[in-house]
């Protein structure tokens, strides 16, 4: 490692050039960090760079071996992050975090015990520290937090992914969905207005997300520009998972998520995948007018779903473009088409759509149109202005007998499962997905970020994408043992949070009184209770 200076817009910035071999180029190269700039002949450093010797001084001073000795009496709460502890351990965080950031990872692990315990702002970590045992075991100041964040590369970041994913992720599907996150930062780049799922009229990010079925923890996360669709995510996420190094990747998605590119680059890169279909579809509407009714038949009812499903192999128009040549190569490939029909989606189906034509009609008759409505407007409704009575509105009953017929109706495609109830239950494992974005934004305080630059951003988003292991991890048992009839998330947490450690000099380490309920807690997740 080399200190060299480079000369931009007149000022005079200082870098470490390092070495190292390019496994891809096959050829050595460099690497340049920027520690700080010459004002006036004196080196000044930068916060990433001071922050950088704090934490090695930090490492140096630290004990080779064994706990420090005590110097006075103290006492901590430590139930909780004992749990928080073992989870880290079964799952592998703790280690790949330590092997990823080895001279940073017990502050992020603090980190993400306060985002998950406290459900507070970073400012209030100085609080919550003096009074808990974690990993780090002494205070991060609020500044030091952001600088923390900036230290995250993106290389750590997949080197991460990688050892998590060689973990678990081997034989399950993997549950694709997105959320868009408001950002009150106008030094975001990716941060741009488009379809906010949450409402807010703020620019967003947007996150993609991959979740095991098995394991029901995240595997990946993606940050995307905030006015890019679902749809056009896809190709891209295939390229980014391929770094995985997965023998057999199954894809999870819902129709947000299709199209015939998107179907054709999953079977071009030889990938399962089960996604939701568009009954207007051509090849789907064409079989299910000829098995509307068959479908609703006695034979095709699944008791223990309470809802009717047929599977049906069919021909997939597959298409490639050579990229070389620009020939484009037309073909078949086997499909499985798997049709539902649900009794109580029809009814709720019909309520909701009657409910948006009263709301279109009102709003036509009142002359206060929506602009995004207008489509409906026309597809549904004849209606013009007459001398004396007004506007006139009238109902196409063609076009709502139409959309009435596909009520209760709905299909998903697969290259892999041909059991329609099989497809069903793996498809509802996005509903996984959606506790895991409410974790994000609720606990983990993901619903609008406020940080000032895109370094802090990617840094903090993975922080709360580890934290997000751990809550998933917390909601699966907790799923699995029937303790949602008996404690929330908090209230769980809150009553092992209770139970202190208590620290004396010249004595051994103690745990406090652990009651019969906190002990069947810790035997629930598969752990003994601290002692």
């Amino acid at each position: 490692m080399h200190r060299k200076t480079q000369i931009i817009n007149g000022v005079e910035y200082v870098y470490e050039d390092t070495c190292y071999w390019d496994a891809k180029k096959k050829r050595g190269d460099h690497k340049r960090n920027y520690i700080g700039k010459m004002v006036e002949g004196a080196f000044v450093p930068n916060k990433r760079y001071l922050l950088r010797l704090e934490l090695e001084k930090t490492k140096q001073e630290s004990p080779k071996q064994g706990p420090a000795p005590v110097k006075e009496c103290h006492r901590e709460f430590y139930g909780a992050t004992y749990l928080l502890d073992k989870i880290g351990e079964t799952a592998g965080v703790t280690q790949d975090l330590k092997q990823c950031f080895p001279s940073l990872y017990k502050h992020l692990l603090s980190v993400i015990y306060f985002l998950i315990l406290e459900d507070k702002p970073l400012y209030r970590f100085h609080k919550w520290s003096l009074t808990h045992c974690h990993p780090l075991k002494h205070d991060l100041p609020s500044q030091r937090s952001s600088e923390l964040f900036s230290l995250i590369t993106e290389a750590d970041k997949m080197k991460f992914f990688k050892l998590q994913a060689g973990r678990r992720l081997e034989t399950e599907f993997l549950a694709v969905d997105s959320t868009s996150i408001s950002s009150y930062s106008s030094l975001i780049k990716q941060a741009k207005y488009g379809k906010n799922k949450d409402g807010d009229k703020l620019p967003q990010i947007n996150l993609l997300l991959l979740l095991g079925q098995n394991s029901g923890l995240p595997a990946y996360y993606k940050k995307l520009p905030g006015n890019i669709p679902d749809v056009k995510t896809v190709t891209n996420l295939l390229k980014d998972i391929d770094f995985l190094k997965l023998d057999k990747v199954k894809l999870v998605m819902d129709r947000g998520f299709y199209s015939a590119d998107n179907v054709n680059a999953m079977y071009r890169q030889h990938y399962k995948f089960l996604v939701g279909g568009k009954l207007s579809l051509s090849f789907i509407k064409k079989k299910l007018e000829e098995i509307r009714f068959t479908l609703r038949t006695r034979e095709y009812y699944h008791a223990d779903g309470k809802i009717f499903a047929m599977g049906q192999l069919q021909e997939w128009p597959y298409e490639e473009k050579k990229p070389r040549s620009g020939e484009v190569v037309n073909d078949k490939r086997r499909i499985y088409v798997l049709y539902y029909y649900n009794a109580q989606k029809a009814v709720d189906d019909q309520n909701r759509f009657y409910e948006e034509l009263d709301m279109y009609e009102a709003e036509l008759k009142s002359g206060k149109l929506n602009p995004e409505h207008q489509k409906q407007y026309d597809k549904y409704f004849i209606y013009g202005a007459t001398p004396v009575r007004g506007m006139r509105v009238e109902a196409k009953q063609e076009a709502v007998a139409d959309a009435e017929k596909n009520f209760g109706y709905f299909a998903l495609l697969s290259n892999g499962i041909s059991d329609p109830m099989e497809a069903l239950r793996t498809y509802r494992l996005k509903d996984l997905i959606e506790k895991a974005f409410g974790n994000l934004k609720e606990r983990l305080n993901m619903r609008r970020e406020s940080v000032t630059s895109e370094e802090n951003l990617d840094g903090k988003l993975f922080v709360q994408f580890v934290a997000l292991i751990y809550l998933c991890r917390i909601k699966k048992v907790m799923d699995e043992k029937h303790l949602f009839a008996k404690y929330t998330l908090a209230e769980l947490l809150d009553e092992l949070d209770v139970i202190e450690l208590y620290q004396q000099p010249n004595h051994a380490t103690h745990v406090g009184e652990i009651t019969a309920k906190q002990k069947a807690l810790f035997e629930a997740f598969g752990f003994e209770a601290p002692v």
